[in-house]
C-alpha cells in the first residue's frame, strides 16, 4: 500500500511503529522477568513445573505469529492486526494484574498473551517493511532502529517491574507487589495504544490490502471465535504438561519431515540451498536451547546463588534484584551489535567478511564461553553465592554469541530458501524456535532444585554442574559448526551458481 507522494513522511510512519512496539516490548519483557519466579514463589510451583509451563508458553508464543501474520494479510490487514493484537495483551496483562493465586487465571492470562503476540508481532514488523518498500538502503536503518526499540522497551521493563514488586511488596503486601509489577505492563500497553490513537493518520496510508476497505463482519467474527479457541486450547496445554511435550516434540518431527519433503522433492538447484538452511536452522534450534536458560536456570541461580551486590575494590557501587540480571542481555546486544556490525561493514569493504556458518561457530564458541564463566565464579564463590560480575561477564559472552546465531536466522532462510517457499519456511523457522525453547526448559531441569534444600552451598553444585555441561556442548556445537564448514562453502556455491530467486530481504527484529 505504499503510494509514491504519502501524506506523512516515513520518519513519521516509522516512528508511530517504533512506538508502540517499544510499548509492546516493555510489557512483554516486564511479565517474562517476573513469570518463572512467580510461579515458583508465589503459585508455589516447583522448579520443575514452572520451567516447562513456561517453556510450553515460550513455544506457543513463536508459533502463534505465524496465524497472525496470515490473518493481518488475508482478513483484517496488517494495520488493524497489529492494533488489535496490542489490545489483546493489554487485557492478558491486566488479567495478572487481578490479585488472585489462582494457576487457572495464570493459565488464561497465557493464554491471551500468546494470542496477542501472535496477531502483533508479524504485522508490526510487516509495516515497518512496508513504511520502506522499494528502499532498501533506508529499509536496513529503519530495522537497526526498530531493534533498537525492542531492547530499549525490555531493558526499561526487566529493571522497573523487579523494582516495583519489591517496592509495593514492602510498604503493602507481597501479593500486591507481584500483580501491580504485572499491571504495570499493561499500563504500558494502555500509553502505547493513547500514542498510537494520537499519530494514527500517519499510518493511513499503510497496510496490506484488506485494511483498504472497511472491515467485514464474518471476517472480524472468525477472528475473534478463532481467538478463543487459541486462547483455550493454550490454557489446556499450559495445564497438562503431557499435552504440550507431545505437542511439542511432534511440531519438531513434522518440521524435519517437511524439510526432508522438501530437498528430495525440490528441483536440482534449489537442493543446495535447502541442505543449508536445514543445517543453519539445526544449529539454532540448539541455540535457543541455551537462550531459553535466561529466563529458567540462570534466573533460578541469580535467586539462590548470586551476590547481588555490583562492588569495586571493596565498597559496593550498588545493588540488584536477582530477576533484573536478564537485563544483561538486553544491554550487551545494544553495546556489541553496532561494533560488529562496523566490523562486518570494515571487512566486507574489503572482501574479507566471512560467511553466515563461520558467524555461526563463532557465536556457539562465545555461548560455550558465557556458560562456563559461572563455573568459574563457582570458584570464588562466598558462601555460596557467586559474584556478579561474573553474571555480567557471562551474560556479555552469551549476548555476543546470541547477535552472531540467532540474529542471523531469518537472514539465513532469506538467503538459501526459494521465493516460492519463502512464507512457509519463515513459518517453519519459527515453530522451530519455540520448540527449542520448550527443549531449553527440559534442560533447564536438570539444575531444578529441590524443596528440601535451601542452603546455597547445596544449590551451587548443582546450577554450576549444569552450566558447565552446556559450555561443553557449546563446545561440541563450535567444533561441529566449524568442521561443517567445507561442506557449507560448497553448499553456498553451488546454490550461487543455480541463481535461485531468493526470499526477499528480512529482518529478525529480536536477534
Amino acid at each position: 500500500m505504499a503510494i509514491q507522494n504519502p501524506p506523512f513522511s516515513q520518519t513519521k510512519s516509522f516512528s508511530t511503529v517504533f512506538l508502540i512496539e517499544m510499548w509492546e516490548r516493555f510489557g512483554f519483557y516486564g511479565m517474562q522477568v517476573l513469570m518463572v519466579t512467580y510461579m515458583v514463589k508465589k503459585l508455589g510451583f516447583a522448579d520443575v513445573d514452572a520451567n516447562l509451563v513456561w517453556g510450553a508458553a515460550a513455544a506457543l508464543i513463536y508459533a502463534t505469529p505465524a496465524v497472525g501474520g496470515w490473518i493481518g494479510d488475508k482478513f483484517l490487514g496488517a494495520r488493524r492486526t497489529m492494533l488489535s493484537g496490542a489490545v489483546v495483551l493489554m487485557v492478558g496483562y491486566a488479567l495478572l494484574w487481578i490479585p488472585t493465586n489462582n494457576a487457572y487465571a495464570l493459565y488464561l492470562a497465557l493464554g491471551v498473551i500468546i494470542f496477542g503476540n501472535g496477531l502483533f508481532k508479524p504485522n508490526a514488523g510487516n509495516l515497518v517493511r512496508k513504511i520502506y518498500e522499494g528502499d532498501d538502503v533506508r529499509i536496513d536503518s529503519a530495522f537497526t532502529m526498530y531493534y533498537m526499540a525492542v531492547n530499549i522497551g525490555s531493558t526499561v521493563s526487566m529493571l522497573l517491574t523487579p523494582w516495583i514488586r519489591d517496592y509495593v511488596g514492602e510498604h503493602y503486601s507481597d501479593a500486591l507487589g507481584w500483580h501491580t509489577a504485572f499491571g504495570v505492563c499493561s499500563i504500558g500497553l494502555v500509553l502505547g495504544l493513547i500514542n498510537y490513537y494520537f499519530m494514527r493518520r500517519t499510518l493511513a496510508h499503510i497496510g496490506s490490502e484488506p485494511d483498504n476497505h472497511p472491515p467485514v463482519m464474518k471476517n472480524v467474527l472468525g477472528v475473534i471465535a478463532g481467538g478463543i479457541v487459541i486462547v483455550a486450547v493454550s490454557a489446556y496445554i499450559l495445564q497438562n504438561q503431557g499435552v504440550a511435550q507431545a505437542c511439542v516434540y511432534a511440531a519438531g518431527i513434522v518440521i524435519l519431515g517437511v524439510f526432508v519433503h522438501l530437498i528430495r522433492s525440490s528441483e536440482p538447484g534449489e537442493r543446495a540451498g535447502l541442505i543449508a538452511a536445514l543445517v543453519l536452522t539445526v544449529q539454532t534450534i540448539f541455540f535457543f536451547i541455551f537462550y531459553q536458560q535466561m529466563s529458567t536456570s540462570l534466573n533460578l541461580f541469580a535467586q539462590r546463588n548470586v551476590d547481588l551486590s555490583f562492588g569495586i575494590f571493596g565498597y559496593e557501587i550498588f545493588r540488584w534484584i536477582p530477576e533484573q540480571f536478564q537485563s544483561l542481555n538486553a544491554i550487551w546486544i545494544v553495546i556489541l551489535s553496532p561494533i560488529l556490525v562496523w566490523i562486518y561493514n570494515s571487512l566486507g569493504k574489503h572482501g574479507k567478511d566471512f560467511p553466515v556458518a563461520a558467524k555461526f561457530a563463532l557465536g556457539f564458541a562465545a555461548v560455550a564461553a558465557g556458560f562456563f564463566m559461572y563455573g568459574l565464579g563457582a570458584t570464588t564463590a562466598v558462601n555460596g553465592a557467586i559474584s556478579s560480575w561474573y553474571m555480567v561477564w557471562g551474560y556479555g559472552l552469551y549476548s555476543l554469541g546470541e547477535v552472531l546465531v540467532s540474529g542471523l536466522g531469518l537472514a539465513m532462510i532469506a538467503r538459501y530458501v526459494p521465493a516460492r517457499m519463502g512464507g512457509f519456511m519463515m513459518g517453519a523457522y519459527y515453530v522451530a524456535s519455540g520448540v527449542a525453547q520448550y527443549m531449553g526448559s527440559v534442560v533447564a531441569n536438570y539444575a531444578a532444585i529441590p524443596d528440601n534444600i535451601t542452603d546455597p552451598l547445596q544449590s551451587l553444585p548443582i546450577y554450576t554442574s549444569l552450566f558447565n555441561k552446556l559450555g561443553f556442548v557449546g563446545v561440541g556445537c563450535t567444533i561441529i559448526a566449524v568442521a561443517m564448514l567445507p561442506l557449507m562453502k560448497k553448499l553456498s556455491l553451488d546454490h550461487a551458481l543455480a541463481n535461485v530467486p531468493p526470499v526477499p530481504p528480512v529482518h529478525n527484529e529480536d536477534l
